[in-house]
């Protein structure tokens, strides 16, 4: 099958109207606006392009949950197994962040190379990165080289979080998609449940913190081998094809290989004519033209890069690091016997993350995303507004502080947990998505550090209980931001996402 661009160009101009302004004219509505009859594919055929690169989120949560164990050992005359244990509060700090460093540099190179590579390449990649970071980490003989393990690992983290996403967004049925991509989220919380698990049982033993980054280093292993047998995105392929970078009768070719795979023997015979159809659309809303990087701040591909900026920022700004970080003390003040342990507190949220992040992958398809991100955010405001109250008024009740913290936790997984990674995989236009999302994920990263860093000064600047407080305020200023900004996607595809949303 080849697609025929010149044919193709005359049913734009006598059906669809001009798209050269980026935008939709009233003559382009019946190709894209027609609704699109169910997606068929094989429910086996559609885990694996999620399981895959599900694992490398799996590994940036695990690497989370580890870690927090592995500051105690590391730290231990006795359990370390190494002469430089005595590390500063600041040595500390730079192991903890450092694979956040390394997402950053992560995220920075996904935008230079993300469109080039591909998904698929980037998850490999990755995959590598995470190996390497995961050995070095554990074989580290002095302090120095622990760090370059960290952010090597953490360059493996920024990869992922941006290829995965696109990965699974790109070859998910539409009926599914939100699914897919909220168990992304769920992988990331798993990993971070599984990580803290982990360390809890080599806390306790000699050189422990080694075994703890040691435990994980077949998944990179197993997620490499998985990704170099799934196939490219055919999304990425077609988008190729009408750039003119490569062959375009095999890149076409190509993708309806690729698209009879991730959907099973169900679409065999149709995959053909499902790869025509993408074409028309992505060509009808100007994806055949080549982007630049001014293209992101203009237009439709400026709105979709304020949803999805918006969104993670939002995510970071509203208190979620700030807030897991201030549990400890919080159940402590209730009296509960496990808050003297911080890594039982720890598995504790986690198992509750998790549970609420599986509530929304349930409900995320039927539902759709504003009512989860308006209800959920909703739910946030009023569990932070409690929590400032307990630390100005009530601080001898603690059960307000316990209620708001778990409000709190789980209103936060129905919504900005797997939801704003979710709408940035499928907001951003086909052509500058990789350069989108790794703006994104930048905007994600940078954002936490700087809330993690600013926390401590600011509460005892302010005061906890202001603090959180004016957190449930930026929580109010994200309800407006979700309620005229963030469109919903449900049951869309790619391309009627790009045609309708932007």
């Amino acid at each position: 099958m080849v697609f025929d661009a010149e044919k193709q160009s005359i049913v734009h101009v006598e059906q669809i109207g001009d798209s050269s302004s980026g935008g939709l004219s009233s003559l382009q509505e019946p190709l894209i606006q027609q609704k699109h009859s169910p997606e068929n594919y094989s429910v086996l055929a559609a885990i694996p392009p999620f399981l895959f690169p599900a694992l490398g989120a799996f590994l940036f949560g695990y690497e989370i949950g580890a870690t927090s164990c592995a500051t105690i050992s590391i730290k231990s005359p006795t359990l370390s197994g190494i002469s430089w244990y005595n590390l500063s509060s600041v040595d500390v700090g730079i192991i903890t962040s450092g694979s956040l460093y390394g997402a950053l540099i992560g995220s920075i190179v996904a935008f230079s190379i993300a469109d080039i590579i591909g998904r698929r390449k980037g998850l490999i990649t990755a995959a590598f990165l995470y190996l390497v970071g995961a050995i070095v980490t554990a074989l580290a003989p002095v302090f120095h080289v622990l760090i370059i393990g960290r952010v090597v690992y953490g360059i493996g983290v920024g990869l992922t979080m941006h290829a995965a996403p696109m990965y699974i967004a790109e070859t998910a049925p539409s009926q599914i998609r939100g699914r897919m991509i909220s168990l992304k989220e769920f992988s990331t919380v798993f990993g971070m449940v599984g990580g803290y698990g982990i360390g809890s049982l080599w806390v306790t033993v000699i050189s422990g913190w080694r075994y703890m980054y040691a435990t994980v280093i077949p998944v990179p292993i197993i997620m490499a081998i998985g990704m170099c047998w799934l196939p490219a995105s055919p999304r990425w392929l077609l988008l190729r094809s009408l750039q003119g970078k490569g062959d375009a009768e095999s890149l076409q070719d190509e993708a309806i290989k690729s698209l009879s795979r991730l959907r099973g023997s169900v679409v065999v015979d149709s995959a053909a004519e499902q790869v025509d159809e993408i074409l028309a659309e992505l060509s009808s809303v100007g994806e055949d033209k080549e982007a630049t990087i001014c293209e992101l701040f203009q237009g439709k591909c400026l709105k979709a890069l304020t949803i999805a900026g918006g969104l993670v920022l939002f995510q970071q700004i509203t208190g979620q690091p700030s807030v897991l970080y201030y549990a400890p003390s919080i159940l402590q003040t209730a009296g509960f016997s496990a808050a003297t342990d911080a890594t039982r507190i720890s598995i504790l949220l986690g198992l509750l993350k998790l549970a609420m992040t599986g509530v929304a992958i349930i409900v995320i398809d039927k539902l759709g995303r504003r009512p989860l991100l308006l209800g959920g955010v909703s739910g946030m405001v009023l569990s932070l507004f409690l929590l400032g109250s307990y630390y100005i008024f009530y601080n001898n009740v603690p059960a307000v502080a316990v209620a708001a913290l778990l409000l709190y936790v789980g209103c936060y997984q129905l919504s900005f947990g797997p939801i704003s990674w979710l709408m940035m995989s499928e907001i951003f236009p086909l052509k500058l998505r990789g350069r989108g999302i790794s703006i994104a994920v930048l905007v994600n990263f940078g954002t936490n550090a700087l809330v993690t860093f600013a926390f401590s000064p600011m509460k005892e600047l302010l005061g906890a209980g202001v603090l959180f407080c004016g957190f449930g305020a930026i929580c109010v200023l994200s309800l407006f931001f979700i309620y005229f900004i963030v469109p919903e996607t449900k049951g869309l595809t790619l391309e009627e996402i790009e045609a309708k949303c932007l």
